[in-house]
């Protein structure tokens, strides 16, 4: 029935010519160009709507048929930003997407009498075109129960509609108006009166209209949906597709031109925000690490700077591919030294006779270049700004050579020819490089081929590398030690042969081969020759003691000349030479004969050259007991089994001369664990693990659990509203995927950075850590909880961005009409198709620009709070993570708008914000309170002991920590410290280790006043105390603490509870406690060595074992480090002391094999299903006692519970 165009007329029935798009005219409208055009130029004025009114009364509409004209088939108003579609298809698509029934069934339902052949759908038809019924059957396979309703009532109309439509178009609007309580005809809504009825079923359409236009009424037939034969104004034919125009083609309307490239650099550009704050943490880590680093060398330099007065400036040239560096050269008294701006020492070139220096001077260039000679040595090369200069040194280099008694020789050349004659460093590299190779050639018997050669080497460069002699600095260099060491002066003198000053090839050869492969006597005969300082083939108690103090050098140890003294003595006096001054050879090497294992292994340590795996297990210095071998213990000991370690085990007369002393001198260690019973299979190990793990971490996993479900299901349910339930508000025609994944993201992260909050209510964390809760919930892995939530937030955060960015393409291109459905509020169909451009959603709407503020700010906060730069710039990390404040607001501002949805933010955020803000004000309060420093002590290592009064009502147990703030550093920012005070003190104590520069600054205000005033100290502001995970020592009847560096501070506290709890009587569930302290050298934390010789002498039941592990020298396996050992052992066998500490616990070299360790435990204590394992420290450390504590758990025994805490 739909034409394809309109006819337009006036009241005298004149039909108007229509002007087309293109200028052109035609007798009507065409109806596929006249879609949704509101600016048609043929309907500007009120007059032209009722010409076209006039123009469809005259115009005779299309027969009803089967035939469809293609304004409607392929040219009805495309979806979107398409111009055309085929509505009969989408008709058709729509009625199977909602389920209509086919053309058979729809008749049946409606009463119809049934069609079984496809003839009898429309018999006129198939008289008539039977071709277009055998087409459609042949479409639907024969099957009449297959043809859709839609065709079939098409193919039904002949003229009028068919059976089926008629049925259905009378069917609907009698139940409408049946339905319809304000139809006009319904007496009981009492709207209209009877007359009123009458008047209105009396009114036609000519009727209205005549009454809303100016037509004359005689312009209208009386019915106007039908013209008859002499009704007025006949249209001048019936109109077919022939004289007007064609229909305009499909197009596709690209919103988006143009905004491609500002799209994508609007994305990047918040890509980068990660990346510019990256840039921004790296700078203030740098600029605070040299902060540090000044902090850490004022005191240095200004020690240097008076030793060094009176350097000459100049530029030290390195080679052609190394840039010149500037330096200072200061001439004193048989030496040359060259430092940096810094004041360090670069370099020192010493001048002994008879040694001949060459001084040769530029000839050209300025006269600024100046290279000095020194034989065996690479060349010193010095260029000056001007000649004055360099003239001003030379004169003060010829005078400091004619003091050292040197012969000198000064030559001119021109600087390209003075620079090719100079050996650089990197050439005396090579030379040193090819040899060590052809040395260790040599001596481990390696093919000549195979030690390797310099690049382009010959036989004149091979020979020359040969020849060449090492200075004390290099051969001091090739050990890894420095040249004024005892014990690289002891060795160099006796390799030394010629006394020259250098060594040569042979000359190091003879002494590594000793080393390499010669017998234990040969070995300690050389040692004897090292320390024989005058020659007279004996070793006096004087150079037994030189030889010791050369030893403990290697790890910085500073034992007074008494204590040296006392071990010489005991060791005299052990080997029964306590009557001799003097030690022939055979003496000491008796002296040394219980432990030829150890100078069999014993090497000399090259930089560059492995040391052996086999060597290195075998000279572990970690000591175990044997079951077998037990002394007889004292009666107080004989409830703890003490053992006799096998590697110190002496010989029958020292035992008997030294008995009591033997079975009192250390407490347990560890025993060497028993082999099991019963091998398990790997499955077996696999599932006791996991069970393990699970029982060590159910309260973990319930919780991550219980978190992740519910977010999980806030996710899910938003997302199946928008993409099954929110059909009506029209957003997921648009924009489907983008919806969902930006609506349920955006559910889940307000509930993750709401309830965040409560992992940092640290007050109520530790409330509640002391109730009954702390067996559900794993309070002590809070920060960890709140990482794990952050982590999980940003991934989300991305995400929830990604589908905004999805939204907001499709947005950009789809037409305002369709906006103005979506957001009303927001848009207003002006007739306009150009929707807002992109940059208009991002920052031109509240949820756009703070969604962008909130990516900036999050991207700060998060790169700032990674570990590495939360530990190189605490206070970048501390003052970024306050932006959490800005956050929050940004994030109500966000959801507020309401754009798609009503704001649900606050559901979420109301509860958290109470509490969290709750537990901040018990802070503040805490905050306000002054407290006065009593006792501040420098101890070494850059450690700060501090000792201050303990606040009114301040309750806290040992292991717990709290915060402070120091105003005289003009700084308001907490750090937190463990108290190493114990609960039972009156005053609280910490030791903070200058390790960034708030606490160097720290150190400093704190230093001790110079002269007789009296120190007043800086107050400070304390909150806390904090729970942690170590405090739960006392719920596990055996403990081992495992502290490296500063972590040992919370064991400080611990260790000294536990004591003074069994001093009182007070019971205490914990009976055993086992302290392992690794530190890399004795003298960084010797405060602590202090608190433990405190617990050694008030802990008369045996409660605390202490093992102390060196780790400094782990992978040296030297002369020295063999010696330092053999001594350990002696003194703690003899003196029931260790010789580095002083205290009664063993002392060990290298890091403790935690394994072994907690096997041995199982031995020691069977009775015992659980030990609580508590670990401090660097997080190396910390992964190698969890992995322990993983290979234990597999076994069928004791249990090891692992808690840790990394700094």
């Amino acid at each position: 029935m739909v034409p394809p165009g309109v006819y337009m007329r006036n009241a005298s029935c004149h039909f108007q010519e229509v002007i087309n798009r293109n200028s052109s005219t035609s007798r009507a409208l065409r109806v596929c160009n006249s879609y949704w055009s509101r600016k048609h130029p043929n309907l500007r004025r009120a007059e032209d709507v009722d010409a076209l009114l006039l123009g469809m009364a005259s115009q005779i509409a299309e027969r009803e048929d089967h035939v469809v004209v293609e304004d409607v088939l392929d040219f009805w108003p495309g979806p979107l930003k398409f111009s055309r579609t085929d509505h009969l298809a989408g008709c058709l698509q729509r009625g199977r997407d909602l389920g209509l029934p086919s053309y058979t069934k729809a008749r049946a339902a409606l009463g119809l009498p049934p069609i079984t052949r496809w003839q009898d759908i429309n018999p006129a038809l198939s008289q008539s075109n039977h071709t277009v019924l055998e087409a459609t059957a042949a479409l639907y396979n024969q099957d009449l129960s297959w043809l859709e309703l839609l065709p079939g009532g098409l193919l039904e109309s002949h003229g009028d509609p068919g059976p089926l439509f008629s049925t259905i178009v009378l069917n609907q609007f009698v139940r409408l108006r049946d339905g319809d309580r304000y139809w006009f005809e319904n007496t009981r809504n009492g709207l209209f009166s009877e007359e009123e009825i009458a008047e209105i079923r009396n009114t036609s359409l000519r009727d209205v209209l005549v009454a809303v236009t100016n037509t004359n009424p005689s312009a209208l037939q009386p019915n106007v949906f039908f013209w008859h034969m002499g009704d007025p104004c006949p249209q001048p034919r019936q109109l077919s597709t022939e004289g007007l125009p064609a229909c305009g083609p499909s197009i596709m309307r690209d919103y988006f031109e143009g905004s491609g490239f500002g799209f994508g650099v609007t994305i990047g550009t918040l890509c980068c925000f990660p990346l510019v704050s990256l840039l921004s943490a790296w700078i203030v880590a740098r600029l605070r690490r040299r902060n540090f680093k000044r902090l850490q060398g004022q005191d240095r330099q200004s020690i240097m700077s008076e030793k060094l007065v009176g350097g000459m400036e100049a530029l030290e040239w390195q080679g052609h591919r190394e840039p010149s560096r500037p330096v200072l050269v200061h001439l004193q008294p048989g030496q040359i030294c060259v430092v940096d701006g810094r004041l360090s020492v670069l370099r020192t070139i010493q001048l002994r006779p008879p040694q001949q220096v060459n001084l040769i001077l530029s000839g050209n260039r300025g006269r600024r270049a100046l290279l000095l000679k020194i034989p065996k040595e690479y060349d010193l090369v010095l260029l000056f700004n001007l000649e004055a200069e360099r003239q001003v040194l030379v004169e003060n280099l010829r005078g400091t050579l004619k003091e050292s008694g040197l012969r000198f020789q000064e030559w001119e050349l021109r600087e390209q020819e003075l620079m090719r004659a100079a050996v650089t460093l990197e050439q005396r590299s090579h030379l040193l490089e090819t040899f060590f190779r052809h040395l260790f050639s040599q001596v481990l018997d390696i093919d000549q081929a195979d030690a390797g050669t310099l690049p382009l080497d010959s036989s004149q460069k091979v020979r020359e590398a040969l020849t060449c002699e090492l200075s004390r600095v290099e051969f001091a260099e090739s050990l890894g030690l420095k040249p004024q060491d005892m014990f690289v002066e002891s060795m160099f003198s006796l390799a030394d042969k010629d006394g020259n000053g250098y060594l040569s090839f042979r000359e190091f050869l003879d002494i590594l081969v000793v080393f390499m492969k010669g017998s234990p006597e040969e070995k300690s005969r050389l040692m004897f020759r090292m320390y024989d300082f005058d020659g007279n083939g004996l070793i006096s108690k004087d150079e037994f003691i030189r030889m010791l103090r050369s030893f403990i050098e290697i790890s910085n140890n500073c034992l007074s000349k008494a204590q040296l003294k006392e071990v010489v003595e005991s060791m005299f006096r052990e080997s029964g030479f306590q009557d001799k001054e003097e030690l022939t050879w055979e003496d000491f090497h008796f002296m040394l004969r219980d432990h030829d294992s150890e100078l069999r292994f014993t090497q000399l340590c090259v930089r560059g050259v492995e040391v052996p795996e086999v060597i290195k297990d075998l000279c572990r210095r970690a000591s175990y007991i044997s079951q077998e071998k037990i002394c007889n213990p004292d009666v107080e000991c004989a409830a703890q089994r003490l053992q006799c370690p096998m590697d110190t085990d002496p010989p029958q007369e020292i035992r008997r001369r030294f008995g009591k002393k033997v079975t009192s001198f250390q407490p347990l260690l560890f025993t060497e664990a028993h082999r099991e019973k019963f091998q398990r299979g790997r499955r077996h190990q696999t599932l006791q693990q996991f069970k393990r793990f699970i029982e060590n971490y159910r309260r973990h996993i319930g919780c991550v659990a219980v978190f992740y479900a519910i977010t999980g299901g806030l996710f899910l349910e938003r997302a199946y509203y928008y993409a099954f339930g929110a059909h009506h508000m029209g957003i997921t025609d648009t924009t489907r995927v983008g919806i969902i994944l930006s609506r349920g993201t955006a559910a889940s992260i307000s509930f993750m950075f709401s309830y965040i909050l409560l992992t940092m209510c640290r007050n109520l964390i530790t409330f509640l850590r002391e109730t009954f809760l702390n067996r559900y919930v794993p309070f002590d892995a809070a920060v960890d909880f709140h990482r794990l939530i952050a982590s999980t937030a940003i991934v989300l955060t991305v995400l929830h961005s990604v589908g905004h960015v999805v939204n907001v393409y499709l947005f950009s291109i789809s037409p305002l009409s369709v906006l103005s459905c979506l957001f009303p509020g927001l848009f207003h169909d002006d007739g306009s198709e150009f929707p807002q451009k992109y940059y208009w959603w991002f920052f031109q709407t509240v949820p756009g620009l703070t969604g962008v503020l909130l990516l900036l700010v999050l991207a700060i906060m998060y790169v700032f709070a990674s570990h590495h730069f939360r530990r190189h710039s605490f206070r970048g990390f501390w003052l970024t993570h306050h932006l959490y404040i800005l956050l929050y607001v940004l994030l109500i501002i966000h959801g507020s708008f309401g754009l798609i949805q009503l704001p649900r933010f606050h559901i979420y955020f109301l509860v958290p914000a109470l509490i969290y803000g709750g537990d901040k004000l018990v802070s503040l309060s805490r905050k306000k309170v002054e407290i006065s420093v009593v006792k501040a002590e420098l101890l070494p290592s850059g450690v700060t002991h501090l000792q201050f009064q303990r606040p009114q009502g301040f309750e806290y147990k040992s292991g717990q920590w709290v915060r402070i703030a120091c105003l005289a550093l003009g700084t308001t920012e907490y750090h937190p410290f463990t108290l190493t005070s114990a609960p039972h003190e009156d005053t609280l104590s910490l030791h903070i280790r200058a390790a960034g520069p708030w606490t160097t600054r720290l150190r400093e205000i704190y230093s001790p006043p110079t002269g007789d005033g009296c120190a007043r100290y800086p107050k400070l502001y304390l909150d806390g105390p904090f729970g942690e995970g170590h405090q739960e020592w006392h719920k596990f009847e055996v403990s081992v603490l495992v502290g490296g560096g500063i972590g040992v501070t919370p064991f400080a506290s611990i260790l000294k509870d536990l004591v003074f709890k069994s001093s009182v009587s007070c019971q205490v569930f914990c009976k055993k406690i086992y302290f392992i302290w690794v530190t890399r050298t004795q003298r960084q934390f010797e405060w602590l060595a202090d608190i433990i010789r405190e617990v050694e002498e008030n802990d008369c039941q045996d409660l605390v074992s202490v093992h102390i592990y060196i780790t400094q020298l782990a992978e040296k396996f030297d002369l020295r480090t063999t010696m330092l050992y053999i001594c350990e052992r002696h003194f703690q066998k003899v003196l029931n002391r260790s010789l580095f500490t002083g205290l009664r616990s063993i002392t060990h070299f290298g890091r403790p094999p935690f394994e072994p360790f907690f096997k041995s435990l199982q031995e020691v204590h069977p009775q015992v299903r659980k030990i609580g394992v508590f670990s401090c420290g660097p997080p190396g450390m910390t992964k190698n006692v969890e992995k322990a504590c993983q290979l234990i758990n597999k076994q069928d025994r004791t249990h090891f519970s692992h808690h840790y805490e990394n700094f």
